[in-house]
Formats: structure tokens, C-alpha cells, sequence
């Protein structure tokens, strides 16, 4: 049995739960619109086309900002090619997935369909191939009220008042090789900073995001992000971070560890983002947008559905791509993540876990069939459904195990949060260790717990292993179930989790 001993104190506090931070992400790639959140025909589509099976399952994720549309899609993607009727738009050869890309579903429906599913939209720029003309052009064609040749052609495309789109990514990847326009950084952090003022002409109001490094493992990580921002600082508000990790070779204990990484890349992009900041004697702070971020299996695979035999399979439209079947070692990754990002709340502001929908997706869906849950959708959503109010920092003292690419990791992973208008504290645990349970103790200092309102955990199932995962046969193979022996009295809160597994405790608490 290992142990982990872990304080919480009321009046030491990162700050407040960014609501941005329990994003997704909608690409025009493979089975992520098409057949995804969109199926005309379907026995459970609306007049729209929209799937409700879906949408339901999208409701109770609790996403609450979805970029779109890409993505290196989005790097050869012509907005207006998305827009008037559906009959008279073109079809796109798409180079960046290989596919042909049909434009069945443009701006106007994602934004009839963010309405619905209750969500923000962060809209990203073609900066690739295009520039600053058309980038200005989508914000007058999207945000300006009416009476110019753009506004008023949204209202002719059926939608008389304006999108009022906030949020938008100033390009996607531009650092990377394999992106259409890529770009060094002087390039990028010029283009970047003439698109934002022109942006910001028509709409002052707009947030930018400006592209950051790919990975932490990009030759040109750091760099990057220095030119970049001398170049933007003024004319933007964040700065991205894109992270994928899997499983390498059966080394499943560095995987479990893989937010120990996150850790780090989030807080070198800071210190990098401060070191322009003191430089050049600017005010502001410049926050992360963490806008792309999941478990993703690239290598190791030859699989129908990786990209690279799609493309050998010629052009098609939205064939299957990245479709992984995610396990409970996957569930309790992305529990951790989470838990990393929610401990960086007071910089990173927002975070999109791609995708939402059938590529590298929480939500599985079939052609004319049905839609169910992947492993790593319930991490995902309890946290949004309950971190809320105050991120608490707390002392971690928990045993260890070594592993081959960070060495020395706590087995307890863990952030927490406080509601103080509900009267509510929320722990989010992740047991790393494959064999052993974990005795837990948390001393709630400031705190005193009065009920367990929740205490749920996602581990192996009965029968099950490790890599058991949730089919369209067996939707409820891995999931919620209660988290039995969890005490609460007075300061101290006690509980056992299982070997390999994410839980959650919500408690109903006083001011001691």
C-alpha cells in the first residue's frame, strides 16, 4: 500500500477556475463533423442536421468553448467557402487531412449549433495561406451590426445579427513543418501582429491568441515563443500551447507521468512570456491558451485510420481518421492533465481537449447509429461539472515511483478547488501506481467538512485489465461507480483509492 499525505489551506488560493479551461475542439477532419456532431438523416437529427444523441452527450461533458475550424485544416481553408447556400458552395480538396472537404457545414452552422449546445465559439484564422485581408474580413463578416457589403451579406446568408465571436487563434502550428504556410518565427510574429491591429480595427473588443510551439519537444521551443511575442506582445492577449502524449513501447509508467511534461511547458511558456514582458517593459501579462491537448496515439500504429493511410487511400470525404479506442490507463492520463491544468489556472485561461467527436474524441458515434462515452469522458466532465470557485495550492507529500523518462513521480496526483458560495470543496485524485492502492490522508486546514456529498471513482473493472475500454456493444464497460470507505471528519478527510485510477471527492464544508 502506498501513501500520499496531502494539506489544503483555505487562504492559500492560485485563483479563480477559469470556465475557458474545460474546452474541446471541432476540426474538419475525418468523422468529427461529418457523422459526428452532424448527420442529416439521422433518426436523431433536428431540422439542422445536428445529432441530439450527440448533443446530449455534449451537454453533459460540459464543454464550454469549442475552437473551430481547425486545425491544420484551417491553414488552407477559405472561410467564405463555408457560407450561403449549401448547393452553391464548393468542394475543397483539403491537403492538410487528404480528404475532399465538402463545405456542407460552414460558419453559420456552427454557430446555430454552439448556440445550442450552450458553448463559446474560438474561432481560428487561416494565416497559412492567407493573411490579413481575409483575417479582418471574417471579423466584419461575423461581428460588424450591418449596413456594409460583408455584414449585410451574413444577414442575406439568414443570420441578421452579428456572431459576436470574442475569442479567435490567430493560425494553428505555424511552427510546424508539416503545416501549410509554415513559417519561422519572424514571419509568423509579423504576419501574426498586422493581422491582430487589422482584426481589432473592426472589432477592438476581440481576444488574440498567437501561436506557440507545437510541443515542448519542437527544435525550436522557447525560441519560438521569444520572437513571436516581441513581435505580438501588445496586439495579443495569449499565447498557445499544443501537448499529445501516449503510451511508447509498453513504458506505461512514464505515460502515467506524462503531467509532469505538461508541467513543465506550461511553466517555461511563462517564464519565456515574462522574460518579454520585463524586457520590453509592457504592463500586461500574456496568459496561455492550452488549445490543443489529449492522449493521441501517432506512433506505433498502422492502423487504417492514421493519416498516412488515408492518404494512400486517396481522396475521400470524412473517412475515418484517429478514431482511438481510449482505456482506463488513458482515463487516468487525462485525469491528470487535467489536474495539471487546472493547478496552472491563474496563467493558462484556456484549454480545448481535441477533438470532441470521434477523432481522438471523449464521444464516439456511429453512421446512422448510435453515440457513446470513451473512457476519458468522465475525468473530463466531473471536472467541469464541480471545479469551481477558488484553485487551492496544496502540499503533496506522496510516495514515489521512478520511471524511465521523468525519474522520480508522486503515485498521487491531485489538484482541488473551493466553492465558497456553495460551501463546497472538490478534490480530483489520480492513483499512478499499477499494483498498489493508495491511503490517502488530506488535512483540510481553514476547513471544516460537515458531509461527503460525492466520492466516485473510475478504476479497472470486474473482469477487465488495463487496457479495457468502453465499444459500442459494451458503452458502459468503464465509468463512475462510488468510491466506498471515504471519511470526512472535522479537518481531515481520509480515503483509499484504487490501483490505476481517477476519483473524485466533493465535500460539503464550513469555515473552521
Amino acid at each position: 500500500m502506498s501513501r500520499a499525505r496531502i494539506t489544503l489551506d483555505r487562504d492559500f488560493t492560485i485563483g479563480e477556475v477559469p470556465r475557458r479551461l474545460f474546452g474541446s475542439f471541432v476540426e474538419h477532419m475525418g468523422r468529427c463533423v461529418y457523422t459526428g456532431i452532424y448527420e442529416p438523416g439521422h433518426p436523431e437529427a433536428d431540422e439542422n442536421g445536428f445529432r441530439q444523441d450527440v448533443m446530449k452527450l455534449v451537454k453533459e461533458l460540459g464543454a464550454t468553448v469549442i475552437r473551430y475550424p481547425g486545425g491544420n485544416f484551417v491553414s488552407g481553408y477559405n472561410w467564405e467557402d463555408g457560407i450561403g447556400p449549401v448547393s452553391e458552395r464548393p468542394r475543397r480538396l483539403d491537403g492538410a487531412w487528404h480528404t475532399v472537404e465538402t463545405n456542407a457545414f460552414g460558419l453559420h452552422e456552427f454557430v446555430d449549433w454552439s448556440k445550442q449546445a450552450g458553448t463559446e465559439i474560438m474561432e481560428a484564422i487561416n494565416l497559412g495561406t492567407r493573411g490579413v485581408d481575409a483575417a479582418r474580413e471574417i471579423v466584419e463578416y461575423a461581428n460588424h451590426p450591418g449596413g456594409t457589403y460583408l455584414s449585410d451579406l451574413r444577414a442575406k446568408n439568414g443570420h441578421k445579427d452579428p456572431f459576436n465571436i470574442k475569442l479567435w487563434c490567430l493560425g494553428n502550428e505555424l511552427d510546424g513543418p508539416w503545416q501549410i504556410g509554415h513559417k519561422t518565427a519572424d514571419e509568423y510574429g509579423r504576419l501574426a501582429q498586422e493581422a491582430a491591429k487589422a482584426m481589432r480595427f473592426v472589432d477592438p473588443s476581440l481576444e488574440l491568441v498567437a501561436c506557440g510551439s507545437s510541443s515542448s519537444s519542437m527544435p525550436t521551443f522557447g525560441a519560438w515563443e521569444q520572437t513571436v511575442l516581441t513581435h505580438t506582445y501588445d496586439e495579443v492577449d495569449y499565447v498557445s500551447l499544443h501537448a499529445y502524449y501516449q503510451e511508447h513501447e509498453g513504458d506505461v509508467g512514464s505515460f502515467l507521468a506524462s503531467a509532469v511534461d505538461t508541467d513543465y511547458f506550461i511553466e517555461s511558456v511563462i517564464a519565456t512570456a515574462d522574460a518579454v514582458r520585463a524586457k520590453g517593459k509592457h504592463k500586461k501579462h500574456i496568459n496561455l491558451s492550452f488549445d490543443e491537448w489529449n492522449v493521441w496515439y501517432q506512433r506505433g500504429l498502422d492502423t487504417e485510420d492514421q493519416p498516412h493511410n488515408v492518404a494512400k487511400a486517396g481522396w475521400r470525404e470524412h473517412p475515418r481518421v484517429i478514431e482511438d479506442k481510449y482505456n482506463v490507463t488513458d482515463a487516468v492520463v487525462v485525469g491528470t492533465l487535467l489536474n495539471s491544468l487546472l493547478r496552472h489556472g491563474d496563467r493558462v485561461k484556456i484549454a480545448n481537449q481535441a477533438q470532441l467527436v470521434n477523432v481522438i474524441a471523449p464521444i464516439l458515434s456511429e453512421e446512422n447509429g448510435p453515440a457513446w462515452k470513451q473512457t476519458i469522458f468522465h475525468p473530463f466532465a466531473r471536472m467541469a461539472e464541480l471545479a469551481k470557485g477558488q484553485i487551492l495550492r496544496l502540499s503533496v507529500d506522496s510516495d514515489k515511483y521512478s520511471n524511465a523518462r521523468f525519474g522520480d513521480t508522486d503515485l498521487v496526483d491531485v489538484s482541488a478547488t473551493w466553492n465558497e458560495e456553495t460551501g463546497r470543496v472538490a478534490l480530483f485524485f489520480a492513483n499512478r501506481g499499477l499494483e498498489e492502492a493508495a491511503d490517502v490522508e488530506v488535512s483540510l486546514r481553514g476547513f471544516d467538512a460537515r458531509q461527503v456529498l460525492r466520492a466516485e471513482v473510475l478504476e479497472i473493472p470486474e473482469g477487465g485489465d488495463r487496457l479495457t475500454i468502453n465499444s459500442q456493444d459494451q458503452p458502459g464497460r468503464v465509468g463512475l461507480t462510488a468510491l466506498e470507505g471515504v471519511k470526512a471528519t472535522g479537518s481531515e478527510l481520509r480515503l483509499t483509492l484504487p490501483a490505476l485510477s481517477w476519483a473524485v471527492v466533493e465535500l460539503d464544508v464550513v469555515k473552521a
